[in-house]
């Protein structure tokens, strides 16, 4: 007889626990539904802002690759009128120069970008 009364606190206290894991687990997932029902929301909110944005976007990309592809001519431009306005070389001491053996140095800033200067 003590055995049975035993078994059945035990299956009782087995129910009740599980019963209480299962209220817990139900309350979270009703949060964690909640919370998404408030993310839904937030991303059609930042869905339909974006929708006036994108044309804005769209024309930026266009002005910044019009000035990418100014740069070289710019560029080049700048490095005419700094050797127009640079000192001139001094003479080289006992024939050597501080030219190293390859020539002059260059950025390739305009040869990135696809612009060939013309031979004038």
């Amino acid at each position: 007889m003590l055995l049975v009364i035993v078994t059945i606190v035990c299956i009782a206290a087995l129910i009740a626990v599980l019963a209480i894991f299962l209220f817990i687990i139900g309350v979270l997932l009703n949060r964690i539904a909640d919370n998404l029902d408030d993310c839904l929301g937030n991303v059609k909110t930042i869905a339909e802002q974006a929708e006036t944005v994108i044309p804005s976007v769209e024309h930026i990309n266009r002005t910044g690759g019009v000035v990418a592809g100014a740069l070289p001519l710019l560029y080049g431009g700048a490095e005419k009128i700094a050797a127009k306005l640079a000192p001139p070389t001094p003479a080289p001491v006992n024939g050597h120069t501080n030219v190293p053996p390859t020539g002059r140095r260059r950025s390739r800033l305009m040869q990135t970008v696809g612009f060939r200067e013309r031979n004038h």
